[in-house]
């Protein structure tokens, strides 16, 4: 969902040579639908002029702490009330140590405090500045007062120095603006989620795996961390870093997977069972390496794996519980038979293959629930893990956290 959309965005702007990202920041946030405004300190102008702003914004510009044009000459007080949500970017060292004592000199200063508007800020300075004591003390300090700071990036700035300090991209600002506003519905909740590729052992060398990167079930923590959960995540084979804030269980098997869902469940509320868990693994394992030897074939007796969303769906106090089903072929009649068979709550059927589903930046999802149906087309797998947590939600809300189903 786009929580930005007709949102009252003010646009703070400080003086920094990162100043040349904001006009894009702008543009971003009215893609997204948003009404934005920017005010404007002395030495931002120095950087880019008032009348950029303007063009990109549809709005007039503010530099001034006292507008003769606005009634009473209050114009701090207006923008203060208007503002839905005021975003500072880029943020230097000097405003932010403003802030920090309260100072009200300029317009941009005054508005902060005259508002009752979510601030969020988006440093950008020096690598030293940023690492400076007194810096991460004023942050500290505004983050204790409600403030949000946004991480700065790391890389080479414009003095040349590489280090922390450069202002995040404005799609980065903008993804980071739609978490803050998502209402956290799922505060209070616990949300175990599993992802990425188990990994069964032939020998001390081999092992028996598939293609799953853990991208959807990180993405649908990011999403559910973004929603107030408290998200446990239990992840098999993934290189990627785990989601911030999110508690990471790192498991290996299939076995070990069981054994980590099965301790963590009587806790849950929502269980969402997004790894590529194993179906077989090899009877026996080697102790030692197998060794080639003169024969053509091979044979590799294999040994069901446990089916971890069949026993957390056997239950008898189970969590809402959503499965996945990647299929080749057949996706939506393989998806209906699994959510029956199972008595699922919800079920997540997208179509893999060469190039198609596992370990790329996109997917296709096609929901389904009991008595309904929801495809959400294509598109990136943050974007789609949002949409389809949002369903779950509507779901888990709709059964009043209790589940009907009878083993």
């Amino acid at each position: 969902m786009n929580y930005l959309k007709n949102k009252r965005i003010l646009l703070g702007v400080t003086g920094g040579i990162a100043v040349y990202k904001s006009p894009d920041l702008v543009r971003r946030l009215k893609e997204q639908g948003a009404i934005v405004k920017v005010v404007m300190t002395k030495a931002a102008q120095a950087f880019v002029t008032p009348l950029t702003f303007q063009a990109v914004s549809g709005q007039a510009v503010h530099t001034e702490l006292l507008d003769a044009d606005t009634e009473s000459a209050m114009g701090h007080i207006d923008l203060a009330r208007w503002a839905e949500l005021i975003i500072i970017a880029p943020t230097t060292a000097d405003f932010i140590a403003r802030l920090t004592v309260g100072m009200a000199d300029d317009l941009l200063t005054t508005l902060c405090l005259a508002s009752t508007a979510p601030i969020v800020l988006a440093p950008a300075m020096n690598q030293q500045m940023w690492r400076a004591a007194i810096t991460q003390e004023n942050c500290h300090r505004l983050q204790q007062r409600g403030i949000t700071l946004l991480t700065p990036d790391e890389g080479s700035q414009a003095c040349g120095e590489v280090g922390a300090g450069r202002m995040p991209e404005p799609l980065a600002i903008v993804a980071h603006l739609q978490n803050f506003l998502t209402p956290h519905r799922l505060a209070g909740r616990k949300v175990l989620i599993t992802a990425g590729a188990t990994r069964e052992d032939i020998d001390p060398v081999r092992f028996i795996s598939n293609r799953s990167s853990g991208k959807m079930g990180y993405a649908i923590a990011n999403a559910a961390i973004a929603e107030g959960a408290d998200v446990i995540l239990i992840s098999g084979n993934s290189n990627l870093p785990p989601p911030a804030n999110a508690q990471l269980i790192s498991v290996y098997s299939a076995q070990d997977m069981y054994e980590a869902v099965m301790f963590n469940i009587e806790s849950a509320d929502i269980f969402i069972a997004a790894a590529a868990v194993a179906d077989y693994r090899p009877a026996q394992v080697a102790i030692q390496k197998l060794k080639k030897t003169a024969q053509a074939e091979l044979h590799l007796p294999l040994e069901r794996t446990t089916d971890i969303l069949g026993e957390v769906a056997k239950l008898e106090k189970r969590p809402f519980t959503v499965g996945f089903a990647a299929e080749t072929q057949n996706v939506a009649n393989y998806a209906w038979e699994k959510l029956s068979r199972k008595k699922l709550n919800m079920i997540a059927a997208n179509q893999v293959g060469k190039n198609q589903g596992f370990d790329m930046d996109e997917n296709a999802l096609l929901v389904l629930w009991e008595g309904g149906e929801q495809d959400l087309g294509y598109g990136l797998k943050q974007d789609l893990a949002v949409d389809l947590l949002d369903l779950v939600i509507k779901r888990f809300m709709l059964t009043k956290h209790t589940d009907k189903v009878t083993a």
